[in-house]
């Protein structure tokens, strides 16, 4: 009602100027016609006549009505040019703040809602250079004021901000009009006052701030780089630090565009994700599943078994697998592909080259320099192992080094103790403890997957539980002790110290980015959690970017990819033309029974950051296939903008949820809403079929209900 109250009094008042006729005053003629009266009322009154014009100009400016030039040309007649320029140059700034603000009151929350998504990107832009581009707007006079007042009152910038540029900018344009203004009785019409070279003049003088910014952007650039002696020339358009997922799809893209491109990798191609992660993980999650279906096979109609296996053997076929796909990732394939492969480890030396220290095999240390145009750090991250005490004396595995470790084992450690709850943890946890090992899993927080909402960890919860896996939550590691042979980690819970026994204890804590090493230090690169970089991947250096876990913010291998590509076409052609990294979808998985996959928010996210949001579910235990199939658990939860059907997040438990999740990644990402999704013909009986359900009960929730009841009396009509 107070928006409402305000626009009415607006729109009132832009009525009576044109109902009064008000507007013959603000005209050229018109100045000019009754000048000789304005002249003889401010010599009898001068203070009255300026305060009177100041208030006019005000209101003027900040309900938008033609004349503000007018006014200006009259304040140089009237008043002279430096009194003139005073009162219009505040009158102008004040009218325009208020003006702004009327926009920002009436109309930012409403177009915001609407169009939030698109203007993202204006906002952002906004918040980081918004006064200079308020300023550059201000100098030149081709963009109405009272269009840029209105278009600015929808964005961040503060008001504060928004008065004293605009009093700063709209000066040169005051001063010109307010001095034409004391020629009045010289000028025929306002294009003698805006001839194309003043407005020439203007135009360059509003490209000033932008050559400002670059020229400072050149000068910190060339700060950074004082101390360093720029090669001449390069050996290489890019050196890639890493053969993980970023570093190899980094250096795949670099040589498809023909540039000469070396990759450094010091241990294996395929970096964490082939060798110790997703590759791994999954094989022994695949052997788990089955021997939890022998189980159960019951449930099938068949009769259970208790699975007979060499742990050997499982493992041995963890290796193969790893081995079966290592082509794809190897020195072989990336060589054939143009890509300068060396195995060794790189150091940078300055900003332009980078030190390898080869250890290809051959005999004694192999030391080459590279000088190149741009270096992408792709590190990766390594599994943080808490620094407790007693630790070095139990010994211990992580989720890297357990793939070796447990290989030699002939079968599953009896007593295992998982540290960390998050999605490395639950996952390992869960197949070790269908693989036959008793698991106690331990997890400081007040519950699993801390990341997802509360419903979806007391799923994951009671999944564990079901495959025998004790849950530990709330207790918090203290140190490990050894007595004789046996082994025990002491944890801490509501204040009381619990002993707990183990054969082998395995941290799965979280990851940490490899950051030692790489001369990063001596670059005066930060090396903290990770390496610090701009939207484009940049780090302190403007040529040397970090993609990746070691860059983060997300450690997946899927994103590291994406990272990847705009690392590498930034490194490239950054010259010409740069790319912000775009993180606006994406999705993650935690692949336990049944699957957790997500993309964009869910509940607890918008609830921490205010987003309001409406909810519908679809739940799995309805669905066809999964009944068939023994998998009827779980659900479709979507987030949308309330009273839409465009989707702000996705959260699906259930088999194959991952997979599942696609078809919402690819709607998010393009801007298809559920009705889409809902107008999409789904194979029947497949698991997909939930995501139409579930786009169906939205469509259910917001039928047109008094349509439909017209529509009902219409067909009861024509029954007779």
């Amino acid at each position: 009602m107070k928006k409402m109250f305000v626009l009415v009094l607006v729109l009132s008042a832009v009525g009576a100027f044109f109902a009064l006729d008000l507007n013959q005053w603000l005209t050229f003629d018109g100045l000019k016609a009754s000048l000789s009266q304005f002249e003889a009322l401010r010599q009898q009154s001068p203070y009255k006549v300026a305060l009177i014009f100041f208030v006019a100009y005000v209101l003027v400016t900040a309900l938008s009505l033609p004349g503000a030039v007018i006014m200006t040309l009259a304040a140089g007649a009237l008043f002279g040019l430096g009194f003139g320029t005073l009162l219009v140059s505040f009158a102008s700034s004040i009218g325009a703040t208020l003006a702004f603000l009327a926009s920002r009151y009436l109309l930012r929350d409403v177009i915001q809602a609407r169009f939030g998504d698109r203007l993202k990107a204006i906002n952002e832009g906004m918040a980081k250079d918004g006064t200079l581009y308020l300023f550059t707007l201000r100098l030149v006079p081709l963009f109405p004021f009272f269009l840029v007042n209105l278009l600015m009152g929808l964005t961040p910038i503060k008001t504060l901000s928004y008065y004293w540029i605009s009093q700063l900018g709209m000066l040169a344009g005051t001063l010109v009009y307010v001095n034409a203004g004391t020629e009045l009785a010289k000028i025929n019409s306002l294009s003698v006052i805006l001839s194309p070279g003043l407005v020439l003049s203007f135009a360059l003088l509003g490209i000033f701030p932008l050559l400002a910014k670059q020229f400072l952007k050149f000068l910190r650039r060339r700060r950074v780089y004082a101390k360093w002696s720029r090669p001449v020339k390069f050996d290489r358009n890019l050196v890639v630090i890493g053969a993980g997922a970023a570093g190899l799809v980094t250096s795949y893209i670099a040589a498809a565009v023909k540039a000469k491109v070396t990759l450094v990798e010091s241990h294996k191609m395929g970096g964490d994700c082939l060798n110790y992660g997703c590759v791994p993980s999954k094989a022994l999650i695949k052997s788990a599943r089955m021997a939890h279906q022998m189980r159960h096979a019951d449930h099938y109609g068949l009769r259970a078994v208790t699975p007979e296996f060499s742990f050997r053997q499982v493992m041995a076929r963890v290796h193969e697998v790893i081995d079966t796909i290592a082509p794809h990732d190897s020195v072989a394939r990336y060589t054939a592909l143009g890509v300068e492969v060396l195995q060794g480890h790189a150091r940078i030396v300055d900003p332009w080259t980078v030190e390898v220290t080869q250890n290809d095999g051959q005999p004694g240390p192999r030391v080459q320099r590279l000088t190149t145009r741009s270096i992408v750090i792709a590190a990766g991250a390594r599994p943080f192992v808490p620094p407790l005490p007693g630790l070095d004396e139990v010994g211990y595995v992580t989720s890297d080094t357990l793939w070796d470790e447990f290989a030699k084992l002939d079968a599953p450690p009896k007593r295992l103790v998982v540290l960390g709850g998050g999605p490395i943890g639950c996952e390992l946890a869960q197949s070790f403890a269908r693989l036959g090992s008793q698991v106690i899993q331990i997890e400081m927080a007040p519950r699993l997957m801390l990341r997802e909402d509360l419903e979806v960890s007391e799923l994951a919860r009671q999944a564990l539980l079901r495959d025998g896996v004790q849950v530990l939550t709330n207790h918090k590691a203290l140190r490990c002790e050894k007595k004789g042979l046996r082994k025990f980690i002491v944890v801490e819970h509501q204040g009381a110290e619990v002993s707990i026994e183990f054969d082998a204890i395995l941290f799965a804590v979280g990851r940490t980015a490899r950051l030692q090493g790489y001369g990063l230090e001596d670059l005066g690169i930060a090396t903290q959690r990770t390496v610090p970089v701009n939207d484009y991947l940049e780090t302190l250096y403007p040529n040397i970017y970090a993609a990746g876990d070691v860059a983060g913010p997300y450690q997946f291998t899927h994103t590291a990819a994406h990272m990847a590509w705009y690392a590498a076409v930034n490194a490239l052609f950054g010259d010409f033309k740069k790319f912000k990294v775009d993180y606006s979808v994406v999705p993650w998985a935690t692949f336990i029974e049944p699957e957790v996959a997500r993309v964009g928010l869910n509940e607890q996210d918008a609830i921490e950051k205010g987003i309001d949001y409406e909810l519908t579910r679809y739940g799995i235990d309805d669905l066809d296939r999964a009944i068939a199939d023994d998998t009827a658990r779980g659900f479709v939860k979507v987030l949308t903008v309330p009273g839409k059907d465009k989707i702000l997040g996705v959260n699906i438990v259930g088999e194959h949820a991952a997979d599942l999740l696609a078809e919402f990644v690819l709607a998010m990402k393009h801007g298809l809403g559920l009705n889409k999704i809902l107008g999409t013909i789904h194979i029947y009986p497949t698991l997909a079929e939930a995501n139409k359900y579930a786009a169906g009960e939205w469509k259910r929730a917001h039928a047109p209900k008094k349509l439909l009841a017209w529509v009902g009396r219409f067909h009861s009509w024509r029954l007779g």
